[in-house]
Parts: C-alpha cells; sequence; structure tokens
C-alpha cells in the first residue's frame, strides 16, 4: 500500500507542481546559472547509496584564493526562499516515483555519516526514505542530531497509512506557516557521533556521547 501511494502521489505531484518546479528552474538558472539541480550520492534503503535530486540552492562564489565560500556565504536570495519553503526537494519526487525514496520517511543525510551512527540510529536505514518525516513535523532543523535520530527510529517502529498521512498534512501546513525553520534558513551542522570531532578534546567528546541520547522516549507529535 505505501508504495502504490507514493507512486500515485509523486506522478500527481509531478504533474499539478510542473508551473511551480518550472518557476524554480528559471530562477535559479538566472540567479545562479547552470547546473539547475543539485546531485548527490545519498544513502536509501539499507544504507544502500542513490543519486538524490534537488534544486541548487548554493551558488559557485569563491575568495581570491579560488577556494569556496563557506554555505552561508554562497545561498543567495533565491536559494534562500527554496530553503525556507521546502520548494527545493520538489525535484525529490522524481526520486519517490523512481523507488529510491517515499513521501514519507527518515530524511537522506550524506554517506559518510553511515559509520558514525550507533547501532540504534543506524535503524533509521530498515525504511526508504522519506521527501518528509517524522522528525520535520517535530521541529525539523530546530531540534538536535540526537532528537532527529530518535523520531525517525520512532516513525521505523510505529509506520503505518494514517500516520503517513498525518505527516504529509502537518508538513503542508508547517510549509504554508513556515514553522520550526530557522530564521538563516542554512544548511545542518556537520554530525560527528558519539566521538565528536576527530580533534575534540576527550572531555568535549564526553560530552558529546551525553548528549546523543535524547532527553526523552516520547516521540509523538508535541
Amino acid at each position: 500500500m505505501k508504495r502504490l501511494i507514493d507512486i500515485a502521489g509523486a506522478a500527481v505531484g509531478l504533474v499539478l507542481l510542473s508551473p511551480v518546479m518550472l518557476a524554480c528552474a528559471l530562477a535559479v538558472r538566472i540567479s545562479m546559472g547552470r547546473p539547475i539541480l543539485f546531485r548527490q550520492q545519498r544513502p536509501g534503503l539499507g544504507g544502500r547509496s542513490f543519486e538524490m535530486v534537488k534544486f541548487r540552492t548554493l551558488a559557485d562564489w569563491r575568495d581570491d584564493k579560488g577556494e569556496l565560500l563557506r554555505d552561508e556565504f554562497r545561498m543567495p536570495r533565491v536559494g534562500r526562499i527554496l530553503r525556507a519553503a521546502s520548494l527545493d526537494e520538489l525535484p525529490e519526487l522524481w526520486n519517490v516515483l523512481k523507488g529510491d525514496m517515499s513521501l514519507v520517511g527518515p530524511r537522506p543525510l550524506l554517506m559518510r555519516y553511515l559509520p558514525r551512527y550507533t547501532p540504534e540510529q543506524a535503524r533509521r536505514h530498515e525504511v526508504r526514505p522519506g521527501v518528509t518525516g517524522w522528525a520535520q513535523v517535530n521541529g525539523r532543523n530546530t531540534i538536535d542530531w540526537a532528537d532527529k535520530f530518535a523520531l525517525d527510529v520512532w516513525y521505523v517502529d510505529h509506520r503505518s497509512t494514517a500516520l503517513d498521512l498525518k505527516i504529509l498534512w502537518l508538513t503542508v501546513m508547517r510549509v504554508v506557516r513556515r514553522q520550526d525553520v530557522n530564521a538563516e534558513v542554512g544548511t545542518s551542522p556537520e554530525f560527528w557521533g558519539a566521538e565528536g570531532p576527530p580533534d575534540q578534546p576527550a572531555a568535549a567528546r564526553s560530552a558529546s556521547s551525553i548528549a546523543a541520547t535524547p532527553a526523552s522516549n516520547d516521540m509523538r507529535l508535541r
């Protein structure tokens, strides 16, 4: 049933939202040039990689030495608008149609994060990654990694058609209200796992390990 809903939802979405996607593509082309789409390998079901596509939101702006500026300095106004409204995610409907993703599931993160997960956190890959998910309607980018992963695993254990429909509805409401979106609309901080960054002092690593444990096991919508 979930796969049928994914196929139908993605197909209808691609048709109905095609004017919006065309407008986004033109805006990216005018403000940042080519390429219009951002493509990157991400871990999917079982941790297997697939090519995820999104609208590009970062310009190729460099410093005097020819090195790329930090992400927050490479995001033009168009990119900020696309991220704030989640319009940059629309091309992922193609990933859903292909079977790489689902409409609802844990968000696909970076391949380099795979060895940093605890066994419990790695369970988020027991289902297809989603365009939206339980963590996205329970804080999105305003909660820390530990809580995001706990919400992802909660979804894995409680997934159902009714829950998916609820998440889709709540996602629409949050996008319309621009709820749970950081003012900076920047990229998420790096996830280093319980050990922390390689150059982090031992005491700080210990604190990171404590912080990696979610504060509450109540994963219901707040």
